[in-house]
């Protein structure tokens, strides 16, 4: 099956549309979700091929690939290792923004209305980050994650 388009995502399907299809699902990572063109296998393994138009920025959890004939194909993001950076301060954070976006370290930062609760910062776990954390002295926690984007390479120029 050739896919070329996504259909919305499931979270805007009734519980009825959805009990009445059969839900397959491709896992997916973080650094596939940017990719427009991949061959996928469902949980039930069905084959699957993407070829979606660049208008397609990236695809995001729960974003429905196929809905016909009573089968729904929904994407499932796998969780992210992630450090969750929670500075203790407005200065804090800017230095630790500063620092980490000089190492093109791409962040996602959350205020207290997110699953989060506080404003943090997000970073894709990396051993350098968090051994130059700890010699900041700032608060942190490594977590397993569901991110409502993915990370992309950080494109810069001087």
């Amino acid at each position: 099956m050739l896919i070329t388009q996504t259909f919305g995502n499931r979270s805007s399907l009734s519980e009825r549309d959805l009990q009445l299809a059969t839900e397959e699902r491709v896992a997916m990572d973080n650094l596939s979700l940017v990719k427009r063109v991949q061959r996928l296998t469902t949980d039930a393994g069905r084959e699957v091929g993407l070829r979606l138009p660049s208008s397609v920025r990236e695809l995001r959890h729960g974003d429905i690939l196929h809905h016909s004939d009573g089968v729904l194909i929904t994407v499932d993001v796998a969780p992210t290792d992630v450090l969750v950076i929670r500075p203790g301060s407005t200065l804090e954070m800017g230095r630790i923004a500063h620092s980490l976006g000089n190492r093109h370290l791409q962040a996602q930062f959350f205020g207290d209305d997110s699953d989060y609760g506080e404003t943090v910062m997000v970073v894709q776990y990396d051993h350098t980050v968090e051994h130059f954390l700890d010699h900041e002295q700032t608060h942190y926690t490594r977590e397993m994650r569901v991110l409502p984007e993915a990370f992309r390479h950080a494109e810069h120029s001087h």
